[in-house]
């Protein structure tokens, strides 16, 4: 029920669950009026104070951590979308504002309501210890201290007073609120007449000045551009490339075997039954004198009659888990059983029986069954795996060596990418018709964004220098270097025919469409009586009835003061439509709890209102958002 009014509301549930903590990450409590204008680029201004890119930058990557741990599989190229970054420094913004308005109304939250809050707020269950002090673990995988968090929440408490007053006092009357759901929840009968572009493409013939004037309309330009290109070469520094120059001598590959036996030695496990005389640590001791003289005189029998050794543990045994398979405990390696108990069974040959053996659970009977594992490989069977994990060590030793290197000699001598290759003996790459964006499949640092988008630069492309160093991976630096380039050109028109030919006909059937449609309007509205050749259906916001949503709210605006009222829809490329409003019906029975719909119009009402009142406070703040920012993707709408 009330789904535009339910999607809202989660919306803002959704917004006050995450304010807190995702709000650390913007500032600290020190407080609005320390904010500096000096950070690298000024990308907003708030009441005269800079909001910087590095503040933007941060808070974009701080929330694409947090969309990742919520959303693992979350994709790379939506996480740094225009959207994703509109959303990050909008929220930097907000901040700001509500600082500032903080500020100037001498809004503070006392440490009696800041314990309060923490102590009873179930958003913080997850932070709190079972004796109600902060469990400092799981903040620390927030990556805040307790003191952080407490002077952040403080913060987040004074900055919500700004709005919680407008927000608390929303008030919508039960005739307001019944006349608001009238309007939103009204059923229409209506019937509809559609008039497809697929039923008309059969009849379009496009000519070849159909062709060309498609062709040559600037608006379609960008249809027909070939994207720039450039062939490219490049030089990789990574772990593989500089294993290819290691060579470690049979000496030291012995001894890095020598210095790590244990991990080429299978750990020895032994199997073993065992008869248990239950008797814990904590019995009287004539009740364990009393199961010892009972496991001794078990130990003669077993001891005498070897083979009996089963049979006796299923008859005599208090161990629940192995009596039943004769004592069998199968392999375990050291450390799996109490020591007194390991010891014994560690010492024992392969078919041996030991004493009796005193643990903290009684007594035990051992038998060894089996022995295996404990076997050390030979250096020549592991010596490949051995000289590979060197050789990467080594390697990577020499990458942290050999990075500054390199970022500095590509960077110092940009007119070639030779020294790079000469001194760190790397292969010089090449790859062609390289573009911004990567190609399907690609791997490596031809899938890397940033090297693209370095390829791409001024430097790159107008001077022909190498780019800077770019990491595209761990442990890997690439540069590269922009041999031919090839601007975005447009295509020639025999090589784009066909593709235009599909998109006129597809114009023109819809074009046929809606012509067909409107003459069909025109004589509905002149005949109204006319049999529209369709059935009739009650639609309502709730209850779309598989109705198109542009089909539905024109049905729902037309006016209805007489009836029948006819409509038409431009469906676009799909065609037309031609509705027809038979009857006005009630509230669809959907929307039926008053109550309940009175409370969600409520909320609609008070978060209306805030924002309002955060719009306002934007303009007496003065929040101006640089073109440039707003153009890669900051808030569209600026205050002055």
């Amino acid at each position: 029920m009330f789904d535009f009014f339910r999607a809202h509301t989660r919306v803002a549930l959704a917004l006050l669950v995450l304010l807190i903590i995702p709000s650390f990450v913007f500032f600290g409590i020190d407080g609005y009026s320390k904010f500096s204008d000096g950070a690298r680029g000024t990308v907003a201004k708030v009441d005269g104070h800079s909001v910087s890119q590095a503040e933007w930058d941060n808070a974009h990557r701080d929330q694409v951590e947090r969309i990742r741990r919520q959303n693992p599989g979350a994709d790379p190229k939506f996480l740094d979308s225009p959207e994703i970054k509109n959303m990050a420094l909008d929220g930097v913004v907000r901040q700001r504002v509500m600082l500032a308005a903080a500020d100037s109304l001498k809004l503070a939250t006392t440490d009696d309501r800041l314990q309060r809050l923490f102590s009873t707020d179930p958003q913080f269950a997850f932070l709190r210890n079972p004796d109600g002090s902060v469990n400092k673990d799981a903040l620390s995988a927030q990556g805040m201290s307790s003191e952080l968090f407490a002077q952040r929440l403080r913060q987040d408490l004074t900055v919500r007073q700004v709005t919680q007053g407008i927000a608390a006092s929303g008030f919508a009357p039960l005739s307001n609120t019944s006349s608001a759901l009238d309007a939103m929840f009204q059923q229409r009968e209506i019937q509809v007449q559609r008039f497809d572009a697929k039923d008309q493409i059969g009849k379009i013939t496009p000519t070849d000045a159909d062709i060309e004037k498609y062709y040559k309309d600037p608006a379609n330009a960008a249809q027909f551009q070939a994207p720039e290109q450039a062939s490219i070469e490049y030089v990789v520094l990574d772990l593989e490339a500089l294993k290819k120059g290691i060579t470690v001598p049979d000496d030291k590959l012995r001894e890095y075997y020598e210095s790590n036996v244990k991990r080429y030695t299978a750990p020895e496990e032994r199997r073993a039954s065992h008869i248990l005389i239950k008797a814990e640590k904590s019995a009287p001791a004539a009740d364990r004198e009393k199961a010892k003289a009972k496991a001794t005189d078990l130990l003669a029998v077993v001891t005498k009659t070897p083979a009996a050794f089963a049979e006796t543990a299923r008859k005599n045994s208090d161990d629940p888990g192995s009596a039943a398979q004769g004592g069998d405990l199968d392999f375990f390696a050291r450390g799996a059983m109490v020591k007194p108990f390991e010891d014994s069974a560690f010492a024992l040959k392969a078919g041996e029986i030991s004493g009796v053996v005193e643990s903290d659970f009684g007594f035990h009977i051992i038998q060894l069954t089996s022995v295996r594992g404990g076997d050390k490989k030979p250096f020549d069977a592991v010596r490949p795996e051995i000289e590979e994990e060197v050789r990467k060590q080594l390697a990577q030793k020499k990458f942290t060596e050999l990075a500054s290197e390199f970022t500095n000699i590509v960077y110092e001598q940009s007119d070639s990418l030779k020294p790079a290759v000469q001194k760190f003996k790397l292969e010089l790459k090449t790859a062609a018709g390289v573009t911004r964006a990567a190609a399907p499949g690609a791997t490596g640092p031809m899938a890397s964004a940033k090297f693209l988008e370095a390829l791409f630069g001024n430097d790159a492309i107008q001077k022909k220098r190498n780019t800077d160093a770019v990491e595209t991976g761990p442990n890997q630096l690439v540069s590269g270097r922009v041999v031919q380039y090839a601007p975005s050109r447009l295509l020639p028109l025999a090589d784009v025919t066909a593709a235009i030919r599909e998109r006129v006909i597809a114009t023109q059937a819809s074009a046929a469409a809606r012509k067909e449609g409107e003459a069909r309007l025109a004589a509905l509205k002149a005949a109204p009586d006319t049999d529209m050749g369709s059935a009739a259906q009650t639609v309502s916001r709730a209850s779309a009835k598989n109705v198109p949503r542009s089909i539905l709210d024109a049905v729902l605006r037309a006016p209805s003061a007489t009836l029948p009222a006819f409509v038409g829809v431009d469906l676009g490329a799909q065609g037309y439509a031609v509705a027809k409003v038979v009857k006005l019906l009630g509230r669809d029975p959907v929307a039926a709890d008053a109550t309940q719909g009175q409370a969600q119009y409520l909320q609609a009402w008070e978060s209306a209102e805030s924002q309002a009142y955060y719009a306002a406070l934007k303009t007496r703040f003065k929040v101006t958002v640089k073109p440039a920012a707003a153009a890669s993707g900051a808030a569209a709408t600026t205050a002055n």
